[in-house]
C-alpha cells in the first residue's frame, strides 16, 4: 500500500508503458539522466537536487504525454512512484552510503548499539510497564529490520511506517484496555528508541541506520515526506540522534552503573571475538525489490494457517534467497555478485543433499541382506556400553 493513500502502486504497469514505442522520448530522458550521474563525483546534496529537479520535469512530461491522456491523479502519482523506484534502483550503488563519512557514522552507531544491547532495559528509558508488550515489540522490530532489503526510498520508508504504526497501535490499545493516558511523543519515542536498539541486535548485518535515513531524506519525493509519514520519519531520526548522543544522564541510570555496563559489554565483545567496528556488509541491500508492505502477521489472522506458514517460510528459510520473487526487469548489474553467491550456495546444498540421499539409499539396500538388529540383549550378556565410554 502507498504510504500516503490507499491506492496500490502499479510499478509493472509503469514498466509496461515504458516498453510502448510511444514512450521512446521518456525512455531516452530517463536513460540520459541515469548515465549523467557517472560523469560527476558523488555528492549527496547535489545528487538529491538533481533527482528532485528531474522528477519535477518528468512529472510535467508525463502529464502532457499521449500515453497518460485522461489519467487520474492516482495514475500520475503511480507513474511517478514507478519512476522514482526505477531510477533509484539503478543509481543505488552510487547514492546509498556514498561517502566515507556516512560509512563511519554507520559503524559508530552500530558499535554503540551493540554495546547498549547488553544492559539497556525498558525501565532505563522510563517506558511504562503497560507498554512493555514483547509481541508488539517483536513485530515492530521485524518491520524495521526489513529496511536493508530494499533499494527504493519509498519502500525503505514503508518499513519505518509499518514499524511506527505497530508502536502507535500498542499505545492506543494500552489507552483503551489499561486506561493509560497517552503522553504523545513522551510515550512514543522511548518505545521507538528501545525497538530500534533491539531490532539491530537481531540483524545479521549492521542496520546502516544513518545511511538509510539520509537516503530517504535526500531521494524520496519531497511532496511525500508529509503528514503521518513525516511524523514517523522524524521520530526515527530523533531516535537515531538520541542513540548517538546517549550517555548516563540520558537514562534513568546512575553514571557509574552506565560506565560499568559499557565496559562489561566491551569485555564481552572482546571475549566473543567481536570487532570494535564491525564491517558493513553491502550485500544485504541487494535483496528483492518487491514492495515491503505490512508483515504477513498483519495481513493474516493467526487462525489462518496458510498465512502463518508463508510468514514462517519467509522468515525462516526463503529470506536467504532474496531473488525468489524478483522479476527480470528489477535486476541490475549490481545484483550479479549476490546472484552468483546465491547460485553457488544452492548448487553446493543440492549436490550435498544428492550425495547424502545416495548413501542413504545404498545403506537401506544393504540392510535388507543383513541380520536384524537385536534390540533386547540375550540372557547372561552385559548390556551395551553407552556411547563415549
Amino acid at each position: 500500500m502507498d504510504a500516503n493513500s490507499s491506492q496500490p502502486l502499479t510499478f509493472y504497469d509503469f514498466l509496461d508503458r515504458m516498453r510502448n514505442p510511444a514512450s521512446l522520448d521518456l525512455v531516452r530522458a530517463i536513460k540520459s539522466f541515469i548515465v549523467s550521474f557517472s560523469f560527476y563525483a558523488a555528492n549527496p546534496e547535489n545528487d538529491s537536487k538533481k533527482l528532485q529537479d528531474f522528477l519535477v520535469t518528468m512529472e510535467d512530461a508525463i502529464r502532457d504525454h499521449p500515453l497518460w491522456v485522461g489519467a487520474t491523479e492516482e495514475e500520475i502519482d503511480s507513474a511517478m512512484e514507478g519512476l522514482e523506484k526505477y531510477v533509484m534502483t539503478k543509481l543505488f550503488s552510487r547514492t546509498f552510503a556514498s561517502s566515507p563519512e556516512d560509512t563511519k557514522v554507520d559503524q559508530e552507531i552500530s558499535e554503540k548499539i551493540s554495546l547498549l544491547q547488553n544492559f539497556l532495559r525498558p525501565e532505563h528509558l522510563d517506558i511504562p510497564a503497560v507498554l512493555r508488550n514483547e509481541a508488539s515489540w517483536l513485530l515492530a522490530e521485524k518491520e524495521l529490520q526489513k529496511i536493508n532489503a530494499f533499494k527504493a526510498p519509498r519502500e525503505k520508508l514503508l518499513c519505518i511506517l509499518n514499524c511506527c504504526r505497530v508502536v502507535n497501535n500498542l499505545l492506543l490499545n494500552a489507552a483503551m484496555s489499561e486506561n493509560h493516558i497517552i503522553a504523545g511523543a513522551d510515550d512514543f519515542l522511548p518505545v521507538l528508541i528501545y525497538i530500534t536498539i533491539k531490532a539491530s541486535s537481531h540483524c545479521a548485518n549492521p542496520p546502516q541506520l544513518h545511511s538509510n535515513l539520509k537516503f530517504i531524506q535526500l531521494f524520496r519525493r519531497q511532496e511525500k515526506l508529509v503528514s503521518e509519514v513525516a511524523y514517523y520519519f522524524t521520530n526515527l531520526v530523533s531516535a537515531k540522534s538520541f542513540i548517538v548522543d546517549l550517555e548516563a544522564k540520558s537514562l534513568s541510570m546512575d553514571a557509574v552503573e552506565f560506565q560499568e555496563g559499557m565496559e562489561a559489554a566491551r569485555e564481552a565483545h572482546k571475549a566473543a571475538g567481536v570487532e570494535a567496528s564491525p564491517a558493513l556488509d553491502q550485500t544485504a541491500t541487494s535483496a528483492r525489490q518487491m514492495d515491503p508492505g505490512p508483515s504477513r502477521k498483519m495481513l493474516f489472522r493467526e487462525t489462518d494457517s496458510k498465512g502463518i506458514l508463508v510468514n514462517e517460510l519467509m522468515v525462516g528459510g526463503l529470506s536467504k534467497y532474496p531473488f525468489m520473487e524478483a522479476e527480470p526487469g528489477e535486476l541490475t548489474v549490481g545484483d550479479v555478485e549476490t546472484l552468483l553467491t546465491t547460485y553457488k550456495d544452492v548448487v553446493l546444498k543440492y549436490t550435498t543433499l544428492c550425495r547424502a540421499l545416495k548413501r542413504l539409499s545404498i545403506s537401506n539396500s544393504n540392510s535388507k541382506t543383513e541380520s536384524p538388529v537385536l534390540l533386547v540383549p540375550p540372557p547372561h550378556t552385559s548390556p551395551p556400553q553407552s556411547e563415549g565410554k
